[in-house]
């Protein structure tokens, strides 16, 4: 509770699939139950404003998704989330329901610990001048679409020239997108609270060629050095913009964080070793 007052709660579970809504229906009655709490909001077919709501958390239904999908609508006015996983894999949104139930005390009487967990934003100049401002959790990647083929992509970290690269594409990732698309193209694993960022080709046509851990506080700036057809950028796999030559894009670290609630006994290495199969077989949830 806070300041002798009900904790504030909006639920965000905007999902077409089936799952979702039911998992609400079973949840919804439990936290009504708890005088400790009210729920402020729901969002089933569309967003709400928690501003506007002045709520004190958010519950997320879903799965990784979701969570990025709420930490971006949140923008500069984070709250803290509570990610339930509905999903499959699930390395943020790793609580079950009944994960939930059993440790609602922690919730409201405030024993749960906040991570911050580091946010980018991302600029894409135009070549004719305007800009897309985006900001993301995990990642942008900068790819082709419908039709693979090689281009060049060339870095600069702050002004200093990194390399060009040659292949299918170039991640740019934070320490919680290290577990995601970068991790699928070779990248390394970063502890969610490091302030760094994870520099990911994708199939590069040298083989030397290999990802990069570098500072947070640097921007990293993305050109095309020549013209490429049928090239995007991906910000955290759902924004897809098209990404030509004269355009650029510069990558930074937000001046905010996602704010994701774990319990007292969360454990980022057993959690990996859970999602990762790291013990034997990889964790899935099948619906």
């Amino acid at each position: 509770m806070t300041e002798n007052r009900p904790l504030r709660v909006v639920i965000l579970a905007r999902s077409p699939k089936n799952h979702v809504k039911q998992a609400w229906e079973k949840l919804e009655p439990y936290l009504r139950s708890r005088p400790e709490l009210e729920i402020v909001g729901v969002a089933l077919s569309q967003d709400v404003d928690h501003v506007e709501l002045k709520a004190d958390m958010a519950i997320v239904l879903g799965g990784d998704g979701s969570l990025l999908r709420a930490c971006r609508q949140f923008g500069e006015n984070q709250i803290p989330i509570l990610p339930i996983n509905l999903g499959r894999l699930g390395f943020m949104a790793d609580l079950t329901l009944a994960d939930l139930q059993q440790n609602m005390d922690l919730v409201v009487c405030g024993s749960c610990n906040v991570a911050e967990l580091m946010m980018f934003e991302c600029d894409i100049e135009r070549a004719n001048g305007e800009v897309e401002h985006h900001i993301g959790l995990n990642e942008v990647a900068i790819r082709v679409g419908a039709k693979p083929h090689m281009f060049d992509v060339q870095l600069n970290i702050d002004d200093e020239h990194v390399t060009t690269y040659s292949g299918d594409g170039l991640i740019l990732a934070t320490p919680v997108g290290s577990t995601a698309h970068s991790l699928s193209a070779g990248g390394p694993i970063l502890r969610q609270n490091i302030r760094a960022f994870v520099v990911t080709p994708i199939c590069p046509h040298t083989l030397t060629i290999r990802p990069i851990v570098d500072r947070a506080d640097a921007v990293y700036t993305v050109v095309l050095p020549d013209k490429a057809e049928n090239v995007i950028a991906v910000i955290d796999g759902h924004i897809h913009r098209d990404f030509s030559h004269g355009d650029v894009l510069r990558f930074r670290q937000a001046p905010f964080s996602c704010q994701v609630m774990r319990f007292p006994n969360h454990s980022y290495y057993e959690t990996l070793h859970r999602k990762l199969g790291w013990g034997g077989q990889l964790s899935y949830n099948h619906h």
